[in-house]
């Protein structure tokens, strides 16, 4: 399972002659590679699962946007999805980036399935968005287009890990971070650092969770409160999407901006950070642990968040929306049926290979070789691909859920 080699979970009771038998090295070897390295085996499908289940709420929510002007209960939908799937696409990269020391192989693996993406996919999205709405929009590899946003976070956040690792109390301070940036006016914009800074408690929580804490999630009296809680947080939307300003839930701006005072902002914030945190909860107590038809489909939510991006702005540049057919009824349930079947696609086999020379470069001409983290070839190639696919963990985004 995933967390058997990022974590050594607690051995039985050994017998005397089994610790003799193997050397300290031999016993540190990671699960795979004893196994013959078989790490499709290896990897857990609850979190494949949730990848998964939590990239199609990201799709859902961008196709939801422009229908929530005719439809109360399109916008209550909106709201309670952006009441969590960010925060718990962020918690599960946490979680998936515990084992990152800053070893030369972690770096490079951070360059190349990070890093490169976001330049390359940057680029594109400015030379797409010259033709389809600006020919003169400004080229700035500092501004994140639309979702890209959460690659430059997912970067800083996973390179400053050590450091929460080291402290005593790292959630609690992530959180002041956090609290300080809503309330701060002069965050700069480059980078999207205030949705960087705001979002940051909850990938640090990630960060100290272990596996006994998504074991205590199995209880079924957890998963018999948490539909009631979901349906009961979507009548509160509905009941609050005229009321409530929906920025707030993309914490992309501080509080002087959304037109109140700093105490009312770190009031919002702590109230949706622990809004955020239950209804994560909530929603991973629903989301299977055995392997389904969709579990292979959660090693490319990355794959999925960045192309995803194009349909959607081509749908609202194009005025896809004003078209007499999306007046009926129905309209929202075929809407939300297209997007999880983008969605899907985007997540497949063939999607990945097509996109893997972007997604996953080798550049092996760029970096230098360590020898101090050499290893036989086939190892080499099993772990690296185990340690590529954490490290693109999400929202390996969403990316989970990306704001607007």
């Amino acid at each position: 399972m995933l967390h058997a080699r990022n974590e050594r979970a607690p051995l039985p009771p050994a017998r005397p002659e089994k610790p003799t038998a193997k050397s300290p090295s031999a016993s540190a070897q990671p699960p795979a590679r004893e196994a013959g390295g078989r790490g499709a085996q290896q990897r857990d499908p609850f979190f494949d699962n949730a990848k998964y289940l939590t990239i199609l709420l990201v799709g859902m929510g961008h196709a939801w946007q422009p229908l929530q002007d005719g439809s109360r209960t399109v916008e209550a939908l909106y709201l309670t999805v952006y009441a969590f799937h960010m925060p718990a696409f962020i918690v599960i990269s946490g979680y998936l980036s515990r084992t990152f020391t800053g070893r030369p192989s972690q770096v490079r693996r951070l360059i190349t399935g990070v890093a490169i993406p976001y330049l390359v996919f940057e680029t594109v999205y400015t030379l797409f968005m010259r033709w389809a709405d600006n020919p003169d929009r400004e080229f700035s590899l500092q501004r994140p287009g639309f979702a890209l946003w959460f690659l430059v976070a997912l970067f800083i956040w996973r390179m400053t890990a050590p450091f929460w690792h080291r402290l005593r109390w790292p959630v609690p301070v992530a959180l002041a971070v956090g609290l300080c940036a809503s309330v701060t006016e002069s965050v700069s914009g480059d980078f999207n650092l205030m949705r960087v800074f705001q979002y940051l408690p909850f990938f640090v929580l990630g960060l100290q969770l272990r596996p006994e804490h998504f074991e205590m999630l199995k209880d079924r009296r957890l998963r018999r409160v948490s539909v009631p809680l979901l349906a009961a947080t979507l009548v509160f939307s509905y009941w609050a999407s005229p009321r409530m300003n929906q920025a707030w839930l993309l914490h992309d701006r501080p509080a002087a901006e959304m037109g109140v005072p700093s105490w009312v902002g770190v009031t919002m914030y702590l109230a949706l950070f622990g809004c955020a945190l239950v209804l994560t909860g909530a929603f991973l107590t629903l989301v299977p642990r055995r392997h389904t038809w969709f579990t292979t489909l959660g090693t490319g939510t990355l794959y999925a968040y960045l192309l995803h991006v194009y349909p959607i702005k081509m749908s609202r540049e194009f005025d896809w929306y004003d078209v007499a057919v999306m007046d009926h009824t129905l309209a929202p349930v075929a809407v939300t049926a297209i997007a999880a079947v983008m969605m899907t696609v985007l997540c497949s086999a063939p999607v990945q290979r097509a996109f893997r020379f972007v997604m996953e470069p080798r550049m092996s001409w760029f970096f230098r070789e360590d020898p101090g983290e050499q290893v036989p070839t086939g190892g080499d190639r099993r772990g690296d691909g185990k340690q590529r696919t954490d490290a693109r963990t999400e929202h390996d985004r969403q990316p989970v859920g990306a704001g607007r």
